[in-house]
């Protein structure tokens, strides 16, 4: 019962604030007065200064895209030349050694595109510079690039015969000053408050009751650790992660962490409202989410306490941190792979098979079941899109969004969308399953083992970044395929996005007519779910039905691998 009541609690505090979030960012990026302004207004103004920003100059597509790639390239190449001369470099306590090459260039993409993939043990690879200069760093802005770019995109649709879709560089300015910057802020307190560690002192050396030594590593953990899930980066300062007691001390930190992984992602769906002057739009968008997040959970939390006749027990607490039961680790799970983030609290490796698909299916569906920090709200738009033109066709009418058409030139880009992922998940798992150097990392045979290769690339194309767990994925191979599959799901859906951005943007609107087909009710609603659920089952139920789903039917028999 208490299990429960923490769950209800989790969805209607997500529901009763996300309103409030997505009214305050409106007024951030519409340009209305907030009450933040007078508070870092003047750190907006010092930064244009400093970098020769004209934030009143607003670009057409190509010249945000090139403001993006450009930013993100540079990052990358920051991010890699740190970890490799990070031995000669201050903040290095511990007097860690350089990262290979192979690992800086996996860990460069990866924070840079907002996956935090991480194949190393964060508190024995990466000195406090590298995580503070170079990971938390990253956490803000790569957070700040999906929410500019979904901005783009949303003038694009709601502005009319234009080429203007903002400017790159104030989007992302007052991305990180406005929103990310002071929530941070805030939720860091209460996380030291409540015990998590923010140090700049050397590692503790500790006697157990054995007798035996432990190293006890300490750090600047609890603002990485909050940015890491307001901004759906993941991945964790500890290589435990959310478990670790220094970074999610207590069930209601867990609790937190849990809230700031959506709040932002699920906001922004009510910002799109109010650019659109229609909170029956943003209403419609918010309940498909809810609906498919809502049956995800209840899908696994029935998987994870039915009766498992390999332990002959209900229930399982392997894998699972103690302070937050098997409920919570459960709806971490979904929450974390919902929100294309890489936290995690307990060991995906140990949940249920079904349990496991449920997590890997949310991330194939192309994390937009909230999804990321703005890259959730674009990606589903691209369904939305292929919903309307698929509704078109039925009726026998040009589809229209918003009054716009959707012709050729942007179905193209949807579906480009939506396959690139699709493809680098099912190709690179299928080298990987081919080949020695793949199989050769695997800790599990059998479906098991399928499932382990199946859901770090997954994890990778949707930028999501959390680890199934039995894959050694620090090899020269690995590195390098999950690298440029990172690089491959992110780009490979920014790109055309911001086409089709500058492509509506320049269209006309055509007034509502009774032959109008209405995006905003629930007969769309179930046809957008269906459509999204239709895609993402043809495109990978094959691979699914040979990890996951033949393991559960496996595991009722008694056979394990």
């Amino acid at each position: 019962m208490n299990e429960a009541i923490q769950i209800v609690l989790f969805m209607v505090a997500l529901a009763a604030l996300s309103p409030l979030l997505g009214r305050y960012m409106a007024k951030v990026f519409i340009g209305e007065k907030h009450f933040m302004k007078p508070v870092f207004g003047w750190l907006e103004t010092s930064i244009y200064k400093v970098s020769g920003v004209k934030s009143e100059e607003e670009m057409n597509w190509k010249t945000y895209l090139y403001g993006v790639l450009l930013f993100n390239l540079f990052g990358m190449v920051v991010l890699f030349l740190l970890q490799m001369f990070q031995a000669y470099l201050p903040l290095n306590t511990e007097k860690l050694p350089n990262v290979s090459w192979h690992l800086s260039f996996n860990t460069a993409a990866s924070f840079i595109t907002n996956t935090n993939w991480q194949s190393y043990s964060g508190e024995n690879t990466l000195s406090y510079l590298v995580q503070m200069m170079g990971l938390t760093v990253q956490n803000f802005v790569s957070a700040a690039t999906g929410i500019a770019v979904v901005l783009a995109l949303i003038r694009g649709l709601t502005r009319k015969t234009t080429d203007a879709l903002g400017n790159f560089w104030a989007d992302m300015t007052r991305s990180v000053i406005y929103v990310l910057l002071p929530l941070s802020i805030i939720l860091t307190m209460v996380f030291v408050s409540q015990g998590a560690v923010q140090t700049f002192s050397h590692y503790v050396k500790a006697t157990t009751l054995q007798g035996t030594e432990q190293v006890i590593p300490l750090g600047p953990a609890a603002s990485q650790s909050v940015i890491k899930q307001l901004g759906t980066n993941g991945g964790g300062f500890f290589n435990a992660n959310a478990a670790h007691p220094f970074e999610s001390p207590t069930p209601f930190t867990n609790f937190l962490e849990m809230l700031a992984l959506l709040i932002i992602s699920s906001s922004l769906v009510f910002t799109y409202g109010h650019y659109m002057k229609s909170k029956r739009q943003a209403r419609a968008i918010f309940i498909t989410m809810f609906i498919l997040f809502a049956v995800g959970l209840a899908i696994s939390l029935w998987s994870e306490y039915s009766h498992n006749n390999v332990l002959n027990i209900s229930g399982n607490m392997e894998g699972k941190e103690t302070r937050f039961g098997v409920a919570n680790s459960v709806l971490f799970s979904v929450v974390t792979t919902d929100a294309s983030c890489g936290a995690v609290n307990c060991m995906h490796d140990s949940l249920s098979p079904l349990s496991g698909m449920v997590s890997m299916f949310n991330m194939m569906l192309g994390e937009i079941i909230f999804g990321g920090v703005g890259s959730g709200l674009y990606g589903i738009i691209i369904f939305i899109i292929l919903t309307v033109f698929i509704a078109g066709l039925m009726v026998g009418r040009t589809p229209e969004y918003l009054g716009k058409k959707i012709e050729a030139f942007e179905m193209k880009m949807a579906i480009l969308a939506i396959l690139a992922p699709s493809i680098v998940i099912k190709l690179f798992s299928a080298i990987a399953c081919s080949i020695p150097a793949g199989v050769s990392s695997l800790n599990n045979a059998g479906p098991h083992g399928l499932s382990e290769i199946l859901y770090a690339f997954s994890s990778a194309a949707g930028n999501n970044g959390s680890a199934f767990g039995g894959l050694n994925a620090n090899t020269v191979f690995y590195n390098l395929m999950i690298g440029f599959d990172m690089l491959i799901g992110r780009f490979g859906i920014i790109v055309p996005v911001m086409a089709i951005a500058g492509s509506m943007a320049k269209k006309k609107v055509t007034p509502v007519s009774s032959g109008t087909f209405r995006t905003d009710n629930w007969l769309f609603v179930m046809l957008l779910i269906s459509v999204i659920l239709i895609v993402g089952g043809l495109t990978f139920f094959p691979p699914l039905a040979l990890g996951p789903i033949v393991e559960h039917f496996l595991m009722n028999l008694g056979v394990t691998f």
